[in-house]
């Protein structure tokens, strides 16, 4: 007999056996990430340390979701192949994935360094840039992005114009693209881009919305539509936009915190709060979404939680200039000498951004006037906004002139030839003046009663005076308020209309009337009184002197530009005095005006004036304001949550022989108050 024995397959039969095995496993990853472990961990047993198993076998995990299993696949695979663009990648991914944007960043930026021309990798770069602050890394990694996504000379051509930042040429060449290629999604979306470099803001929503009627499906131009949406404080319409997201990627780090920041601009605070709670228990190594939710924290009255949020912030980023601040804009919280030094230590770093800088000299500003260092804090106070003031578009001269229009427009006889013009729905309590006046502490007195809903500082009123062409930065001249004098009755009805409509979704408890509080509007108290003229008009008002000062040491996170210098500062103030001023004289008794220090003084009886102004009857829950744990998103959150102090009437005496410039603009307002100068 002979005997039989199995031969072993030639070298080329096993090498085509693994390339089907390998193509298989990559096929089952799109649907099957399950079965795609199975069959690279058979191909390991076979090939033991096979890079592209080995690849394949990190992505099957990460798609299942074991991610930390995943990374211990992936990071030594990442060492052991640093020419392997697809393996930094996936480490990449993978680390996002997990919270560990510094990491998945490294990885990335290696990825996209052996492969230029991968868009996915742009991408995920650009989302982790996001992620961490870096708002012009995450927009060049966007850029690029784009450019590797073009294959058409004229598009290429304008995507490199648009990485290296020349957005006239970017413009030129995609409008003359457009002009004979109108539906090309990818032109205008990379058009829409050059337009958010710019502001452009309602030109770029446009753009968006067209992408997504040519292609619904088209996620980043979705993505960049949400976020756009968001950006001008239209959350309510940015939600519809996220969840068509979160639909098709429920897991995606990006969407899920732009959710829960949208909901929190909606009033959605346990919503918002949640979603956080969620991301960190998958990814705790987030210091930018501990930051996020110690906010959301704060403005839910969880003082302790949101402390504690931001220290892990710090703990995790120590230069994250913005978690000290927040712990200092608590008002309650003193640092520890520990806590100012290491400040000071992260100021002596040269890599800090602006951003993380002015942040640190406003919490250094409060930290020193706790201890008493009055010069030292007004030093750092006075860098801070400096720094703050260097990145601000504002225009004094085109405030002044703002006002002085609306004075020109907003005159007894226009208003008389408008009576009974309008929404007449007294829903609404509108609460103005300058921030850190004691508007706050007037909304937190009415909603503790029991027929007004408390809800917060409201973009739309402004939004609406921006579609009539007001704006608070550009020096174009506007129509603004002068066109209103073109509105027939059921347009300026439509206005206030308009303005129920989109503040509904704030309206949470089913009250009639509900407050905005956003001190800006008394710009526009001229336009309230015409769209909503049975709405109440509240001014809160303090001395011009403890208001000023008060706001040029508290860093607003949008908006309120004209406090970051004091000559400035007091020219505002002066404008806003002229302007209400000139209201109580075209408009008798619509305004009801709280002072601060009277209130102070005798609190009953100025909520008892302020009730009887709103039509209310008295209640005792507004003397006991601080007994209500509604949310509360300003800076003054933590204050009214304690019953009225005196401390805070003088404290800008502690800082007057420095504070020259700001009495020096304030002029006759400072030296007549409470009363306003004679025009």
């Amino acid at each position: 007999m002979v005997n039989q024995t199995t031969e072993e397959p030639a070298p080329e039969e096993r090498v085509g056996a693994l390339d089907v095995a390998l193509a298989h496993t990559r096929r089952l990853l799109a649907g099957r990430p399950d079965l795609a472990e199975a069959q690279a961990r058979e191909i390991l047993a076979a090939v033991p340390g096979h890079p592209e198993a080995l690849l394949l076998l990190g992505v099957a995990l990460r798609l299942k979701g074991d991610l930390s299993a995943a990374r211990e696949i992936l990071t030594p695979l990442a060492a052991a192949q640093p020419r392997a663009a697809a393996v930094h990648y996936e480490t990449g991914v993978t680390l996002a994935a997990l919270g560990q944007a510094r990491g998945a960043i490294e990885a990335l930026s290696r990825a996209v360094a052996l492969d230029p021309k991968a868009p996915h990798a742009w991408r995920s770069l650009g989302d982790q840039l996001t992620q961490v602050g870096d708002a012009a890394g995450a927009d060049l990694a966007y850029a690029r992005q784009i450019q590797a996504s073009v294959h058409d000379p004229v598009l290429m051509e304008a995507a490199q114009a648009l990485v290296e930042g020349k957005l006239a040429v970017t413009e030129h060449l995609l409008r003359g693209f457009l002009k004979s290629h109108p539906t090309d999604v990818v032109a205008i979306r990379m058009l829409a881009e050059a337009g958010t470099r710019l502001g452009r803001y309602g030109d770029v929503e446009k753009l968006l919305a067209r992408c997504l009627e040519l292609a619904p499906s088209f996620t980043p131009a979705r993505y960049n539509y949400a976020i756009v949406l968001y950006r001008q404080n239209r959350a309510a319409e940015a939600l519809p936009q996220i969840e068509a997201l979160l639909a098709e990627a429920p897991r995606d780090m990006g969407y899920r915190n732009l959710h829960a920041a949208a909901l929190g601009l909606v009033g959605e605070y346990a919503k918002a709060v949640a979603i956080y709670e969620g991301v960190l228990a998958e990814a705790p190594e987030q210091p930018l979404i501990w930051l996020s939710y110690g906010h959301a924290l704060r403005t839910s009255g969880r003082q302790a939680e949101a402390i504690a949020a931001y220290q892990r912030a710090i703990e995790q980023m120590p230069g994250l200039g913005e978690a000290y601040f927040s712990l200092s804009n608590l008002k309650t919280v003193r640092f520890t000498a520990a806590e100012a030094q290491a400040m000071r230590a992260q100021l002596l770093r040269t890599d800090l951004t602006v951003e993380d800088r002015f942040h640190l000299h406003y919490a250094l500003g409060k930290a020193l006037e706790d201890e008493g260092d009055y010069p030292a804090s007004f030093d750092h106070y006075a860098k801070g906004a400096a720094l703050r003031r260097s990145e601000s578009l504002y225009d004094p001269e085109e405030n002044a002139a703002r006002a002085d229009r609306s004075r020109q427009v907003f005159t007894p006889a226009f208003f008389a030839a408008r009576a009974g013009w309008g929404c007449d729905a007294p829903d609404p309590i509108f609460v103005v003046g300058l921030p850190r006046s004691g508007s706050t502490l007037i909304e937190q007195i009415l909603a503790s009663h029991s027929a007004v809903e408390g809800t917060m500082e409201l973009p739309d009123i402004n939004v609406i005076a921006m579609g009539l062409g007001h704006s608070a930065t550009s020096k174009a001249p506007h129509d603004y308020p002068g066109n209103l004098a073109a509105l027939d009755a059921d347009q300026i009805r439509a206005l206030g209309e308009d303005y129920l409509q989109r503040t509904r979704i704030q309206r949470k408890t089913g009250r009639p009337l509900f407050i905005d509080k956003m001190p800006n509007n008394f710009q526009h108290v001229g336009l309230i009184h015409l769209i909503l003229p049975g709405a109440k008009i509240i001014d809160a008002r303090r001395h011009p002197m403890a208001t000023c000062f008060s706001a040029f040491k508290q860093h607003f996170a949008r908006g309120q530009n004209f406090s970051y210098d004091l000559d400035e500062l007091g020219r505002y103030y002066r404008d806003y005095v002229a302007l209400m001023a000139h209201f109580d004289q075209a408009l008798p008794g619509r305004v009801h005006r709280v002072f601060y220090e009277r209130m102070v003084d005798d609190a009953e009886t100025e909520v008892r004036a302020l009730l009887d102004y709103c039509g209310l009857p008295f209640e005792d829950a507004c003397l006991r304001f601080y007994e209500n744990d509604r949310a509360v998103r300003t800076a003054s959150s933590e204050q009214v949550r304690r019953p009225i102090f005196r401390d805070g009437l003088d404290q800008w005496r502690r800082y007057e022989p420095w504070l020259g410039p700001l009495k020096q603009a304030l002029g006759p307002v400072l030296e007549t108050y409470p009363a306003a100068p004679v025009s």
